[in-house]
């Protein structure tokens, strides 16, 4: 069995059936045998560009282990399933388990008091060297 990262971005309109929908491709994956790595909901966010008039998307994230014919089933029902505005399907070399860049921020805001990107900002940079004093070249008049 080969490792898979997948992404799917669904209609803002449908978001309420992200669950069901999850769930479902989790059985695809699972039933015969696979095996889900990752499984992340980032949530609502805004697209870099609209798709079919739509400025938001529900975007899910899911690591997986499975065989060619789950693939193409699974590949089969983004395809056809309207909600899916698009999808994504990259072959892995390994199973990928920790929290993606998109999870740690998440964690890191909720963890910071307030709730708020701006408490999470990195540290000052340590003082830079100044160069010694250099005198100032006279300006002839």
């Amino acid at each position: 069995m080969r490792h898979y990262e997948i992404v799917f971005i669904v209609h803002p309109d449908q978001s309420e059936q992200v669950p069901a929908m999850v769930e479902r491709y989790r059985l695809m994956v699972t039933a015969p045998g696979g095996r889900i790595h990752r499984l992340e909901d980032w949530g609502r966010r805004q697209l870099t560009y609209p798709i079919a008039k739509v400025h938001k998307a529900h975007y899910v994230l899911m690591n997986i282990e499975c065989d060619a014919p789950t693939l193409t089933e699974l590949e089969h029902a983004f395809k056809f399933n309207d909600a899916v505005l698009r999808h994504l399907i990259v072959a892995a070399s390994e199973a990928v388990v920790t929290p993606s860049p998109m999870m740690k921020e998440e964690k890191s805001r909720s963890l910071s008091p307030g709730g708020t990107a701006a408490t999470t900002a990195t540290p000052p940079a340590s003082p830079a060297v100044v160069p010694a004093a250099v005198e100032p070249t006279p300006v002839p008049t």
